[in-house]
């Protein structure tokens, strides 16, 4: 017996990884370089769960698929017109920054606040999908967050598998040290996952799903309302990227042993 689920996909935009990334000092905080100029794709790990989110749908009749996306409506709609082809979704959109040193708990804020305001959401039924990590901040609290302020305390992180079972229980694999896995199992929803990268490849392009999705998805954009961030009270003393070393020498007929041996002597010093 299937069940029906209304799955809520947290996930925005972020630069395009393959472009330099210059951190700046601005007059309203750190910002990257050129940050309006630079491509951007949907953050992978969001990427993960909403792909993870549209097969369980499939799988699973009645089941709707709702992504939340807070960032800038321009550049949204730019990266929507590849995403709205990889598989069907109702688009909500907060209008806002989405970058990286935005509050991870102001983010969540948002999240939440737009999440309550969706329309026909049954929330006994929600499963709410977001990534694992981050490609803008590097970090899984946004996801959890969101789960808090909505009352959702089933959470799992590190997620690679989710299975419906008969009965409406959700079985769990969840990423653990040494390439293990740990398998918990909730009677239902509602529940928060935080994805990793799961175990299905990026969908095809589907050219009908994609005018589908923007039929959908251009009247979302259009009324996006402005979003709130101005209750944090982060501050960064600065931002910079990491500093590379590089040593070499090069020797000749030296016993592995010393090798090995020096490079240990040099990681602790």
């Amino acid at each position: 017996m299937g069940s029906e689920f209304h799955i809520v996909v947290c996930g925005s935009i972020v630069p395009d990884p393959l472009q330099t990334l210059a951190p700046q000092d601005g007059p309203a905080g750190p910002s990257l370089k050129n940050e309006m100029m630079l491509p951007a794709v949907l953050d992978p790990w969001a990427g993960h769960a909403l792909f993870e989110a549209a097969n369980l749908a499939a799988k699973n009749p009645g089941s709707q698929v709702w992504l939340v996306s807070l960032g800038p409506k321009a550049k949204l709609q730019q990266v929507m017109m590849s995403v709205s082809q990889k598989a069907p979704f109702q688009l909500v959109v907060a209008d806002g920054s989405a970058s990286g040193f935005t509050d991870a708990y102001e983010t969540a804020r948002v999240l939440a606040e737009t999440i309550e305001g969706i329309g026909g959401l049954d929330k006994s039924k929600m499963l709410l999908f977001g990534g694992w990590q981050s490609a803008s901040r590097g970090s899984g609290a946004v996801i959890q967050m969101v789960g808090e302020l909505l009352g959702v305390t089933e959470q799992f992180q590190g997620v690679d598998r989710l299975t419906v079972g008969g009965d409406g229980s959700l079985e769990v694999l969840e990423r653990v040290e040494g390439g293990a896995y740990q398998k918990s199992v909730v009677d239902g929803a509602p529940a928060a996952f935080g994805w990793a990268t799961g175990e299905l490849p990026e969908p095809p392009n589907n050219p009908q799903v994609g005018m589908q999705n923007m039929q959908k998805n251009m009247p979302a954009l259009m009324q996006a309302k402005p979003a709130d961030l101005s209750g944090t009270s982060l501050k960064f003393s600065s931002v910079e990227l990491p500093k590379q070393r590089r040593e070499t020498r090069i020797v000749k007929d030296v016993p592995v042993d010393e090798m090995a041996k020096e490079i240990v002597e040099w990681i602790k010093g």
